[in-house]
């Protein structure tokens, strides 16, 4: 659906994208992970129209987008990362401005206000100010506005920045159900969690450039070491870790040993048995899988910017 080749953009001296290329298919959910100015929001206003490209091109349905072709910009929703409502206006009067915007008018509008409204949860809130609402509630205010006009593919700029747990968990939810409702969505994130929970397929942007994408388990598969050991650094354990040193390599923590086990020591049970010789506690270990922190420290050397 979706085809973004070697797109480049600059400003002035910085280069913001490179060579960046992703193709992303009907129906997906896309998670495009990275730290804050890798380049996550200069490309979703390239993919809207908002910003040309300074080189490539990108196309939804194999038909080019630019900020002239309105008929193919209305196939997209963007919700946006900054809120985009007026906060003196209430729920429903801002939802009124943007379906307008959308050429939507009379019971047609009306119609899709309560339904956007009662998707995300504030039709009960339709009539108050948008200044009265918490951060979450004007998140999924956000995200009813980038709907009212029904669109195929869903762009969200880290649309949970600044929000409590349960109001995450909400747009989680409600991201998930339109996605099986076969919209296609597009997540950028920071929060390696989320991209975890949600999404389907992903792409490691860093320095405007993409570094790695494929499915979760194709990206942590692109480590040596997908499992290490970790062993609570206790009294029970502090005379007994060296032991394990030829188990493999033994670092350690402030409050924990860390074991990445060598080829000989890859089975669960035989590690655990030897383990067990050198007279350490089970309770005191556990398996620590490879995530996508993970993967972006083996790829970057660092962790991802704040």
């Amino acid at each position: 659906m979706l085809n973004i080749n070697r797109v480049d953009k600059s400003f002035g001296n910085l280069q913001a994208l490179t060579n960046v290329s992703l193709k992303i298919e009907k129906g997906e959910f896309f998670g495009l992970l990275g730290p804050n100015g890798a380049g996550k929001t200069t490309l979703m206003n390239i993919i809207i129209g908002y910003f040309a490209a300074d080189t490539g091109t990108v196309s939804v349905d194999s038909e080019m987008m630019t900020y002239e072709n309105l008929t193919m910009r209305k196939k997209i929703g963007y919700v946006p990362q900054d809120i985009s409502l007026y906060l003196e206006l209430t729920a429903q009067q801002n939802l009124k401005i943007f379906g307008q915007l959308y050429d939507l008018e009379g019971a047609s509008l009306n119609k899709k206000i309560d339904e956007v409204l009662d998707l995300v949860q504030l039709k009960e809130r339709s009539g108050d100010r948008v200044k009265e609402f918490s951060g979450g509630m004007k998140r999924r205010l956000n995200l009813a506005a980038s709907l009212l006009h029904d669109p195929q593919m869903l762009l969200c700029d880290e649309p949970t920045v600044g929000v409590d747990p349960q109001s995450r968990n909400a747009i989680f939810d409600m991201l998930n159900q339109l996605n099986r409702s076969g919209k296609t969505i597009v997540y950028t994130t920071h929060y390696m969690e989320e991209a975890e929970r949600l999404c389907s397929r992903l792409a490691i942007i860093d320095h405007g450039r993409i570094i790695a994408s494929g499915t979760l388990i194709e990206l942590i598969n692109l480590l040596n070491q997908k499992e290490t050991l970790k062993i609570q650094k206790n009294a029970h354990t502090q005379n007994k870790i060296q032991a394990l040193g030829k188990l493999g390599h033994l670092s350690e923590t402030d409050f924990y040993y860390e074991l990445l086990p060598n080829d000989s020591y890859l089975l669960h049970s035989k590690i655990f048995a030897e383990i067990e010789t050198a007279g350490i506690p089970n309770q005191f270990v556990e398996i620590s899988r490879a995530s996508l922190e993970d993967v972006f420290l083996n790829i970057t050397g660092r962790s991802l910017r704040d």
